[in-house]
């Protein structure tokens, strides 16, 4: 389709024929409008156009407003993708033309409102319209986390300030942010949250969660910030080891030596479906914790993202609870780490140890006294049958 209106909240825009090669002679406008209280955020997603100084042969324009005769926002042409580009208004123009010869790929590229965001990155962040400023009223914006296959999303809300509770229902029947357990209201609401509620860390069952925020006509607020990290990890663990699995579809890019459990000789290993790691206890840095009487082994799975221009490394918390055979895993935020730093620099300061659960190396002696049993059995069998034999 060459050109258009489009009057969604969010949507899809390509040069003609993508991602076959566009036609010469091309002559495309699409102008975009959403709602009056939003703006427009254009994001492409695939971009090769011909190449010449100046743009003036095969290009992409885009323009703050309905027509040509806004404000100019860039002119676009070549193999490199253009950057994000944030509106002004609630409207953007964008237009895309070709000469008589020498084509490309062309482009893809959406656009959303800043009521209406689908978010894919591993980790991100959001807020309310307008944040740290008042929201605007009567609005029902929407932010749908679609991840891939295998991860599940952890959801934090670091500030929160909405419209108080209704004093006679006790519910928040104004203005008020919602987390649904998928992509549709439909699915398990997992909280409903309004006034200055700190809600506690969520985590999806699936690769998908959908915040929505509802206002009314009457008292706005600052609104709430929130910041989200894909978790694609599944952790079991028996009473000497822990196997750790991720799916191959939800790190398809990445080399399995920036996977690794405690340090770097404790990489992944690829499986035909997954990436794998299998460690004992007693290797890659496992350490205990005692709990309330309970012993906990502990680590830290590393995965690491960085592009050579960008220290990009999540963070896991691995643990085991040994006699029950019970594994969990937990992303360790930035706000954690920092805690963290503080306590070992606190520690590191100390002639004791302060603050964090005592640390120590794993008790084995269950398992020797099993091997022992074992091995007092066998004894005792070969010692009948030597008797027998006689």
């Amino acid at each position: 389709m060459c050109g258009g209106v489009l009057t969604g909240l969010s949507g899809v825009i390509s040069s003609p024929g993508y991602p076959q090669e566009y036609s010469n002679n091309a002559d495309c406008t699409w102008a975009i409008h959403v709602s009056n209280t939003s703006v427009v955020t254009l994001v492409f997603l695939d971009f090769q156009l011909e190449n010449n100084e100046g743009c003036n042969f095969d290009f992409v324009a885009l323009f703050d407003g309905p027509t040509v005769t806004h404000r100019h926002l860039g002119k676009y042409c070549g193999a490199d993708k253009p950057p994000n580009i944030v509106t002004t208004s609630n409207q953007l123009l964008v237009v895309f033309k070709s000469d008589f010869n020498i084509g490309g790929r062309g482009f893809k590229a959406y656009y959303y409102s800043e009521c209406q965001q689908v978010l894919s990155d591993v980790s991100g962040n959001f807020s309310s319209p307008h944040f740290p400023n008042i929201y605007p009223n009567n609005i029902n914006c929407h932010w749908s986390i679609t991840l891939a296959a295998g991860y599940r999303i952890k959801l934090f809300f670091p500030f929160m300030d909405l419209e108080d509770r209704n004093s006679l229902s006790d519910e928040c029947d104004y203005d008020s942010v919602a987390v649904y357990d998928g992509d549709s209201q439909t699915d398990t609401l997992l909280g409903r949250w309004c006034g200055t509620e700190q809600p506690s860390s969520l985590i999806s069952r699936g690769n998908k969660l959908l915040v929505v925020l509802s206002t009314d006509r009457n008292e706005a607020h600052r609104g709430f910030t929130a910041s989200y990290l894909g978790v694609p990890v599944n952790v079991s663990c028996t009473r000497s080891e822990f196997t750790i699995l991720i799916p191959q579809q939800s790190l398809p890019q990445l080399e399995r030596e920036n996977i690794y459990l405690g340090n770097p000789s404790c990489a992944a290993q690829l499986t035909a479906t997954s990436y794998k790691i299998l460690a004992q206890f007693v290797n890659c840095g496992t350490a205990s914790q005692k709990h309330r009487n309970i012993t906990m082994l502990v680590n830290k799975l590393y995965i690491d993202f960085s592009d050579g221009k960008q220290q990009n490394v999540q963070e896991y918390k691995i643990q085991c609870d040994a006699l029950r055979k019970i594994a969990s895993v937990s992303i360790i935020s930035a706000e954690e780490r920092r805690l963290e730093e503080q306590a070992q620099q606190a520690d590191n300061g100390s002639n004791g140890h302060v603050g964090d659960p005592e640390a120590e190396p794993y008790d084995f002696s269950d398992i020797v006294f099993i091997s022992i049993c074992v091995l007092a059995v066998i004894l005792m069998i070969i010692a009948i049958v030597w008797l027998v034999l006689l």
